[in-house]
This record gives structure tokens, C-alpha cells and sequence, in this order.
């Protein structure tokens, strides 16, 4: 095994050496953004700057891709005054989802109540609908929202170009002549275009996350109550909210950076394997640094022990059991809402998928170099070892969804030096379990 060691160590090595320059590349592209979005503030202030862009500098560092960037916009209003009308039964099934049994919330209204004086900047005709009701005069419209930040943005731009503010061709707003619900602006970074997705976010501290306490297993105590403190709404479509975890993750992504170990390591290093070698043609289709990131919180869940995360290639396969087995159960839980399946219609080929990562586990210093050239594909035949069928045994039986089941992947994968008797008796237990019902099966 330590001759394996230089692969996993040079390779990650590479992937940090670029981490410095990509945050500093960040920052120059977001002070740009910056100039504008204060120009928007000041022409309407019911938009706020949020100079506090750690979590979005964090994401773009650990991230292989360069190539988009969400910027939260949020505005300034009483969000805890408004009436949230969750969608009626017209709308489709991923927007049906409810707040009950700790679902993601749906599709939503904002609406306006009756006497509120203080929401008067919120009922104009620029951002407000008049419904009649008993309990609202209205809805703050998303569609609208977005249509009036877009027309800020363009003036602000030629202000600042006007002004000299931003110099020719540091930024280009072509694309925000797409019809989408965020506001695409690239944005030079000296070496290359970012893309920013500005969105406006509604924050209230009503209706924030309820978590249960098997959740912070593996964080630092009080971690969940410091991510669950306010609850982010963003455009879903032209009338609609939707309620966003974006920000949640990310500072939970945060708080795992400050765990000892090579957490965030093997988020770097997988995501760099499935930037180069696992996405289709094009990188457009395949798994993205989302779905990374919440097998990292379901790692850092199931494997709460420093004595896990003390080597490199020892931390990846800790990612890796946890990914090959919801590609093989079709399955991705949400960290936050184990109920929402982050695989359901992305439309991603998991066969193809499983495949490309299995064969990673299985031989990973072929992947551990970067490639210049044209590589041949299927350079790396898969093995039919049985692993395949232990992976579908969560989906069958909820109790395998443990750190036992992972456990026994990892010595499987040879990757299982823990010391720990009370583990290592719950690894037997389930290994003999398991033997049983594949002797049974077969």
C-alpha cells in the first residue's frame, strides 16, 4: 500500500498547488461584480450587497470546474412578516413536497398580509401582484423581482462603464437575454470568464430547518443549530419560491474543513477524477460538485472518527463506498432532507457512471495523473468481484444505510485499518449477515 502513497500525494499536491490562485482569480472576478451590485443598491435600495462571499471563494477553490458561481442577492424586507402558501395540488411532484416529516419544502407563495404598513416598498406594481384574500392583499411576484434586477444590472453596468469604473471587457452581459430564473453576467477573472448567477434570496428565520439530532454525528456539536437559523427562499418560477439549502450545505462543507484530516482533500481530489475522467463528452452531463459534496456530509456522518480521515487514499475510499452505493440503489439522499433523492431527473446515466467509479476504486493509480493528450477510452477492464450486489442491499434493508455496511466496503477495498473493537465487532456482525443471505440467495 505505501507504494500507492506518491500517486494519491502528488496528485492532490497538483490540485492544491492551483487552489491559492483560483481564490485570488475569484476575487478579483467577484470585486467587479461588486462595483455593479453596489450601483444596483443605489438606485434601489430593497437590493443588499452581501460582502460576506467566503462560502461562494470556498466552493470555488475546492471545485475542478471554473466555470459558474452562484451570487445571492437578498433583499431587504421583514421576510418573517409575509403568509408562505405552499403550491396547490396543479403543481407538479417535485414541487408538492412538504415541510411534514422533514421533506424539502415545495413551490410557495410569499404573500402580503393585511395591515402590514412596514412591507409598503413590497407592494408596488414593480415587484407585487394584487390577489384578493382573507388574510393577504397580495404576493411578492419572483418573476417580477428578477425582471427589475435584470434592468438594474444592465444600467448600473453602463454607469460604471460610463464612469470608468470597469474597464472593457471585464464583464459581458449577453447572456442575461436568457429566460431562466437567475441572472448569468461573465465576469473577467485576469485569466479567464467566470459566470456569476446573480439571485435574489428571501431570508427568514420562520419555517428554518428542523433537524434531527442524528444528524450532527461526525460535526462539531451545535453545528446543526448554527446552519439551521434562517430559512432561504429563491426564485422557482415567474409567481413561485422554492425553498434553497445551497447556503445550508456550504456552511456545513465549511465546518468540515475545520475537522481534522483529509475531508475536504478528498472532495478536491474526486472532484478533479470526475471533472477529467468520469463526466460525459462535452463535461455538461455527469455528477456534479453538488452531488460530491453531500457524500462528503454523508462521509463525514458515517465516519465520525478522526482515526478515518488520517490518510489520503484511506479518506477517499470513505467517499467512494458511500457513491458507489447510491449509484448502484439510484439513490442520493439529501444531507438535510434524507426524503429528496438528489439523482431523481437529473436525466444522469448511473449504469455508465458506476461503472467509471468502480473501476477508479478498483485501480485508482491509473486515474492519478493529469493528462495532456487524447486518452484511449476503455483503457481499464471491469471486474464482475460481487461488490455490485452488496451495494443494492441498502436499498433492500434501511439498517445496511450504516457505518457498519461502509466499513466492510472499505475492507473489501483493503482500506480498513480500524482499531476500534466495538466497529470492528459491528463490521463481523454485518459481514456474517451479509454471507448468509447471498449463501441463501444462491
Amino acid at each position: 500500500m505505501a507504494s500507492k502513497v506518491p500517486h494519491w500525494q502528488s496528485y492532490l499536491q497538483v490540485i492544491q498547488s492551483r487552489e491559492r490562485l483560483r481564490v485570488e482569480h475569484f476575487q478579483k472576478a467577484e470585486n467587479i461584480l461588486l462595483i455593479v451590485l453596489e450601483r444596483v443598491n443605489a438606485m434601489d435600495p430593497r437590493f443588499i450587497v452581501d460582502y460576506s462571499r467566503n462560502l461562494e471563494a470556498l466552493e470555488f477553490a475546492l471545485s475542478a470546474a471554473e466555470d459558474e458561481v452562484t451570487m445571492e442577492v437578498p433583499l431587504s424586507i421583514d421576510a418573517d412578516a409575509l403568509l408562505v402558501h405552499e403550491c396547490s395540488g396543479e403543481q407538479s411532484d417535485s414541487e408538492k413536497e412538504t415541510h411534514g416529516n422533514n421533506q424539502l419544502p415545495g413551490s410557495c407563495c410569499l404573500g402580503v398580509p393585511k395591515e402590514e404598513s412596514h412591507l409598503e416598498n413590497w407592494t408596488k406594481e414593480d415587484v407585487f401582484s394584487a390577489v384578493g384574500s382573507t388574510e393577504s392583499c397580495g404576493h411578492v411576484v419572483p418573476g417580477k423581482i428578477l425582471c427589475l434586477l435584470k434592468d438594474l444590472v444592465v444600467a448600473a453596468i453602463v454607469h460604471c462603464k460610463c464612469q470608468s469604473l470597469i474597464k472593457p471587457g471585464e464583464l459581458q452581459a449577453e447572456r442575461l437575454k436568457e429566460d431562466d430564473m437567475n441572472l448569468p453576467l461573465l465576469v473577467s477573472s485576469g485569466w479567464k470568464m467566470i459566470c456569476f448567477n446573480i439571485v435574489p434570496v428571501m431570508r427568514r428565520k420562520q419555517g428554518a430547518l428542523k433537524l434531527n439530532s442524528w444528524q450532527e454525528r461526525g460535526f462539531p456539536q451545535g453545528s446543526m443549530k448554527k446552519i439551521a437559523q434562517e430559512a432561504d427562499y429563491i426564485p422557482a418560477s415567474y409567481y413561485h419560491w422554492r425553498y434553497s439549502t445551497n447556503r445550508s450545505v456550504l456552511k456545513l462543507v465549511q465546518i468540515v474543513g475545520t475537522l481534522k484530516g483529509y475531508r475536504l482533500d478528498s472532495l478536491r481530489l474526486l472532484d478533479q477524477v470526475n471533472h477529467e475522467h468520469w463526466r460525459e463528452e462535452g463535461k455538461k452531463k455527469g455528477l456534479t460538485f453538488h452531488h460530491l459534496k453531500m457524500v462528503l456530509l454523508w462521509a463525514t456522518h458515517f465516519f465520525p472518527s478522526p482515526e478515518d480521515w488520517m490518510d489520503i487514499e484511506g479518506s477517499v475510499y470513505r467517499l467512494l463506498v458511500i457513491l458507489l452505493c447510491c449509484l448502484v440503489t439510484k439513490n442520493l439522499p439529501h444531507f438535510l432532507y434524507p426524503e429528496q433523492n438528489l439523482f431523481q431527473g437529473d436525466g444522469l446515466d448511473l449504469n455508465s457512471l458506476y461503472s467509471k467509479v468502480e473501476t477508479f476504486a478498483s485501480s485508482p493509480e491509473h486515474f492519478l495523473r493529469f493528462h495532456f493528450a487524447i486518452r484511449e477510452n476503455n483503457m481499464h477492464q471491469q471486474k464482475d468481484n460481487g461488490l455490485k450486489a452488496l451495494l443494492h442491499f441498502p436499498a433492500e434493508e434501511k439498517a445496511y444505510w450504516d457505518t457498519a455496511f461502509f466499513d466492510m466496503l472499505l475492507h473489501k477495498f483493503q482500506m480498513y485499518q480500524i482499531k476500534d473493537t466495538q466497529r470492528i465487532s459491528a463490521m463481523t456482525s454485518i459481514l456474517t449477515k451479509t454471507k448468509k443471505m447471498v449463501n441463501n440467495q444462491s
